[in-house]
């Protein structure tokens, strides 16, 4: 059973960092492509971030140079650096594992104030 659990949500004011972590329960880690997604209400889930088995990565073009993600399979889990933070980057961060089925987590809270 994949499963995974965000961690690291918070306030912070516009132009702060947070950093997420998905730690992943289970034995098939490194065979997971990982992903941050995120959700306001009212509009669907969007793209934030992917990472492959391979570090391969890609970003939303609306993240890109100020998000980072990476993956330490040891430990079973994947971050998002996330800094120079706007109020626009306020959502439910979801944690996405995907191998041949899609995993999520249950979402944390994040809050760029102004």
């Amino acid at each position: 059973q994949v499963q995974p659990v965000e961690s690291g949500g918070g306030l912070v004011q516009a132009g702060g960092s947070l950093r997420l972590s998905c730690a992943v329960s289970g034995n098939f880690f490194s065979l997971l492509t990982m992903g941050w997604y995120r959700q306001t209400p009212g509009k669907q889930r969007e793209l934030v971030a992917t990472i492959t088995i391979r570090g391969t990565t890609n970003y939303a073009d609306y993240v890109k140079g100020r998000f980072t993600i990476f993956r330490d399979n040891a430990k079973n889990t994947v971050y998002l650096q996330m800094n120079s933070l706007k109020p626009e980057d306020t959502a439910v961060y979801y944690c996405n594992a995907h191998l041949y089925n899609d995993y999520w987590g249950q979402g944390t809270q994040v809050t760029v104030s102004s």
